[in-house]
């Protein structure tokens, strides 16, 4: 018996608490090795990824962008008549994505992994001790926390009373409303106003940062800008949101003028899952916002900590990657320790917004010797060939102390995809000289990364 009374005590060798995408691989791959692992969650095993988050996101995405393809049709090939249907997309999240919001799926790979899951709130009770209900766990070589992330609240008069919607609400639309107001401009804010926008949506863009898509370089903001104003929407930056009122009828109160809409998105950013882990339990602040882990994932006695709550980068792919190094920590097997100079992200609107290490701004900050280069993508081959919604550029971040690159942006058709080289040339500090000693097949988008490094003054 443990030391809360009646509550029961069960010894294993590793219990995760939380099974969104970093947790689950960490559960998975651990069992797998043989370990008795507990996984722990209080929602659908998975996670916001693919539930809320990541892919029903990127199907409503893919569903507008065919849309958009199709309207330039008539710049590049002839007539098309269009006729949006949202039913498709809707049903294409609930039976393909999310199987109705049933996580059996992801359940099942882990059971039969021989992860033994636990449904509940976890909370830390001590080193190595994790309680569930009236259970408290105790692993023999430690537990991975994994908590994640919620949409983040704003301090906005009137806002809390109403029946906005969040990107989880969002996600499970069956119908759209006729106009919207989103307040938030950042990844998620951008791609699902473009989405709904280009489904025939009136949508109204507030931030109150003096750009959207703040983190990335000035260049990729006004790109997207421009972009979303072409497709109708009122994009409004550096303003102050002082009211949200509901009568049926949204009425969002903008430095001095009254928006009205049908529906409200709030967009603002996510907020850690750390308030009631019990952190306090294992020396570390309750009231902090990030973990703070080693390279090793280590973020105290006997605990790791994978995902959002580390502050690496709110992105599943960053969550999966340190959990593999705590995967090995855990081990005892040799592997490269956790590295960040490389974390490339995409923000999914079209163009796409790929970017990986240091922003110009970050690297003179860091006392790099800064130097950029930059490329239009519709003065590229492939992009003067691709015409309509060829919108984009290259801008490339070098020390040139070091003669390599610190970080990159690619804006454009396929960014993402682009993205790739210039990730590799950050991530195994590629001589830029090399670089320039590449072949760029012709004619492609990634060729615009080849005028780029011409332009660095290098």
């Amino acid at each position: 018996m443990s030391d809360h009374g009646t509550d029961q005590t069960e010894h294993v060798d590793v219990v995760v608490v939380g099974l969104g995408p970093g947790g689950e691989h960490a559960a998975q791959k651990l069992a797998e090795a043989g370990l008795s692992v507990v996984g722990v969650e209080r929602g659908l095993v998975g996670g916001e990824c693919p539930f809320y988050g990541c892919i029903p996101s990127k199907m409503m995405i893919r569903a507008a962008d065919a849309l958009a393809e199709a309207r330039r049709a008539q710049h590049l090939a002839g007539d098309v008549e269009i006729r949006p249907d949202w039913g498709r997309v809707a049903t294409r999240i609930d039976k393909q994505a999310t199987n109705h919001w049933d996580d059996e799926s992801h359940a099942t790979r882990l059971t039969e992994a021989g992860v033994r899951i636990v449904r509940g709130h976890g909370r830390l009770d001590g080193p190595g001790r994790v309680r569930v209900d009236g259970t408290t766990y105790v692993a023999a070589r430690g537990v991975v926390l994994n908590a994640g992330t919620e949409p983040a609240t704003l301090p906005i008069d009137g806002l809390a009373a109403t029946p906005h919607w969040t990107n989880r609400e969002v996600v499970r639309l069956a119908e759209l409303p006729a106009s919207l107001v989103v307040i938030g401009g950042g990844p998620i804010g951008a791609e699902l106003t473009q989405v709904f926008a280009r489904f025939g949506v009136r949508v109204s863009l507030l931030e109150v940062a003096e750009r959207i898509l703040g983190p990335e370089e000035p260049e990729a903001s006004a790109v997207i800008h421009r972009v979303l104003a072409e497709d109708g929407v009122d994009v409004r930056t550096g303003v102050t949101i002082d009211r949200v009122d509901h009568d049926g009828t949204f009425r969002v109160l903008v430095d001095g003028e009254t928006l009205e809409s049908e529906q409200l998105l709030v967009a603002a950013g996510r907020r850690t899952n750390l308030a009631d882990v019990g952190l306090e339990t294992v020396g570390l602040d309750p009231a902090a916002r990030v973990v703070d882990t080693d390279e090793r994932m280590r973020a105290g006695e006997r605990l790791w900590a994978v995902g959002d709550i580390t502050g690496k980068g709110a992105f599943t792919h960053v969550s999966m990657y340190q959990a593999a190094v705590a995967v090995r920590d855990l081990l005892d097997q040799d592997g490269p320790l956790a590295d960040y100079r490389a974390v490339s992200r995409v923000t999914f609107t079209d163009p796409e917004v790929g970017s990986v290490g240091l922003t110009e701004r970050q690297a003179r900050d860091a006392g790099i010797a800064v130097v950029t280069g930059h490329a239009e993508m519709p003065e590229s081959s492939r992009g003067w060939i691709h015409q309509a919604g060829n919108e984009g550029i290259v801008k490339l971040v070098a020390d040139s102390d070091r003669g390599i690159l610190v970080g990159g942006t690619t804006v454009g058709p396929f960014g993402g995809e682009v993205l790739g080289l210039v990730a590799a040339a950050v991530h195994a500090e590629i001589p830029v000289a090399t670089l320039r000693g590449m072949h760029f097949a012709y004619p492609t988008f990634h060729r615009a990364i080849e005028a780029a490094l011409a332009d660095l003054d290098l």
